[in-house]
């Protein structure tokens, strides 16, 4: 697991290189005289760093969300409409429903 963590961070390195690099070129590449076909091949190198970094982040992530359950949706709903029911503010009980859910996903 520890190989995996470092094979990320070294291709995230890698891309963050590769994009330095690609800005510097470009403003070489735009002074030097305007070639076209400088800046498309620069430029699609900082496009492919950008997906192989955009990969790198989506593949290596271990963070996932708990599956939706639509049972516990209902009883959670179920207990807002009991809160509001008996004299509770019903934007006070969302708002408070979302708090606990940003807190609980740790946001």
């Amino acid at each position: 697991m520890k190989e995996a963590g470092r094979a990320a961070r070294v291709i995230r390195v890698a891309s963050g290189v590769v994009f330095v690099l690609s800005i510097a070129g470009l403003i070489i590449s735009s002074i030097a005289g305007n070639n076209e076909g400088w800046v498309l091949s620069i430029g699609s190198c900082g496009a492919a760093a950008a997906v192989v970094l955009i990969v790198t982040t989506l593949v290596s992530s271990s963070r996932r969300l708990p599956p939706f359950s639509d049972a516990e949706a209902e009883v959670v709903e179920g207990r807002i409409e009991r809160l509001v029911e008996s004299g509770a503010d019903e934007a006070e009980v969302r708002e408070l429903v979302r708090l606990a859910v940003r807190l609980g996903r740790g946001l």
